[in-house]
């Protein structure tokens, strides 16, 4: 980065961190190592009989956007999850399922791989996830904690769960009516408006989803966009995608929605893939300012 670019950037009233991009080319050599290392297999993510602690450690952003290039879709789902999580959202989320008992049970369901409940269940909490019939296994499959999530074939009327989490429905399907028949204090639904490139299909669930829970309220809810070309505006080599707003709504059951609070978030570790993000954002605020200003790179 050249002193005429730093004086521009340092212009900048968003506050700009110059020495996270003067480091550009080492975590570029870093990041490009690591993408390489998960499609060539090398990546301890692919073998299931690692710790789930090893199996996260380095995964980039890179592959919580896209799938491996040798998955076959007619076949299989993402290869890892169809979304990147990031931690504040599941400490969150955590932090209000705790609130209904001091060991918790939440219901992942549909839980895939179990890759994104099993992060939700290192906050503090028992998961335990049930696939649908409706969706297809990830590429990467299981791929779970087995210190504090497990799997089940299917559902148990019998069960009791204090919470269900219900992260990315399959495409025009609405599963309502399996999650509300046990009554759970709390439901996390975590979806996309949408539609599939190729039809007028809905990508996630369908539009009638949880409509009419007239025994819940809406606790909190938000909004993750990922931006278009998220990677390859950063590094041109890397693959386009384009922009997808992932939404979180969180609902309790009216008695419960008074005694909730907003949970206590203290400072934690991000996740690996969240450094790239966090690089990624600060590349693109930085042409953003440089382009607002006429000067294209």
């Amino acid at each position: 980065m050249s002193n005429d670019i730093k004086k521009v950037l340092a212009q900048s009233d968003a506050g700009i961190d110059l020495d996270k991009l003067e480091n550009m080319e080492s975590f570029t050599q870093d990041l490009f190592n690591r993408i390489i290392a998960f499609q060539t297999k090398e990546h301890p993510a692919w073998d299931a009989s690692r710790p789930f602690s090893e199996r996260i450690e380095g995964l980039s952003l890179h592959e919580l956007i896209f799938s491996s290039p040798d998955r076959d879709p007619e076949r299989y789902s993402h290869t890892i999850a169809p979304y990147y999580p990031l931690r504040y959202e599941l400490r969150k989320l955590a932090g209000y399922i705790r609130q209904l008992n001091p060991e918790p049970v939440v219901l992942d369901y549909p839980c895939g791989n179990g890759f994104v409940g099993s992060l939700l269940a290192r906050e503090g909490v028992q998961v335990i996830g049930v696939p649908s019939s409706e969706t297809k296994p990830n590429q990467i499959d299981p791929f779970y904690d087995q210190d504090c999530y497990r799997r089940k074939g299917q559902l148990d009327s019998g069960e009791e769960y204090d919470a269900v989490f219900c992260s990315w429905m399959p495409a025009e399907k609405n599963l309502t009516p399996d999650i509300l028949a046990f009554s759970p204090k709390i439901i996390v639904y975590v979806y996309t408006d949408h539609q599939m490139p190729d039809s007028s299909l809905r990508q996630v669930g369908s539009k009638e989803m949880f409509d009419g829970l007239d025994n819940y309220r809406v606790v909190e809810e938000w909004q993750v966009t990922r931006p278009e070309n998220l990677l390859h505006e950063c590094w041109p080599d890397l693959t386009p995608n384009i922009e997808e707003i992932r939404k979180v709504r969180v609902y309790a059951l009216a008695d419960v929605y008074n005694r909730l609070n907003p949970p206590e978030l203290g400072a934690e570790k991000p996740y690996d893939w969240e450094v790239d993000l966090d690089m990624a954002m600060t590349v693109l605020e930085a042409k953003a300012f440089l382009r607002s200003r006429g000067i294209q790179l």
